[in-house]
């Protein structure tokens, strides 16, 4: 029986939590900065071992009020990205760079975290593309690039 009463206070307890008003810090301010991007996600598409790996995603501050980037993270240690440092003011764009380590051949599926003060808080943007072996034709251009480029002297 006592256990009966205790599970049933837990329960009580758990459900008044659950139940409680919708705080201030959850109500979207209507003069919040507001992210609209020019894609929807970082594509790099079909790309060679070893080649250019910064992307750019640009978007437009679409809210009232200044747009501050608080912190930019990719998914893992393969994907950086870096974010402005000054507010994006209504009506301005801004970009962040994604650089990929296309060191790594295969598919790319990985993620950045945009954590900021718009009105939703954490932006988590998909970065797609392929990473592909570099192909004998590039290596050869490499190779008589070496054989032709003169000693320093």
């Amino acid at each position: 029986m006592k256990k009966l009463a205790v599970l049933l206070f837990i329960g009580c307890i758990s459900f008044s939590i659950n139940a409680q008003e919708e705080t201030t810090a959850t109500k979207v301010d209507p003069n919040a900065p507001k992210f609209k991007f020019a894609t929807k996600n970082v594509d790099y598409g079909s790309i060679e071992k070893n080649a250019d790996g910064v992307r750019l995603l640009k978007f437009t501050n679409v809210g009232k009020s200044p747009l501050i980037i608080s912190r930019v993270t990719g998914s893992c240690g393969c994907t950086v990205p870096s974010a402005p440092k000054e507010p994006i003011m209504p009506g301005q764009t801004g970009e962040i760079a994604v650089k990929y380590d296309t060191n790594r051949v295969g598919q790319i599926a990985k993620s950045i975290t945009i954590t900021s003060n718009a009105d939703r808080p954490k932006i988590v943007i998909p970065v797609r593309g392929n990473v592909k072996k570099e192909s004998s034709l590039t290596k050869l251009e490499n190779h008589e690039k070496s054989m032709v480029a003169t000693p320093e002297q």
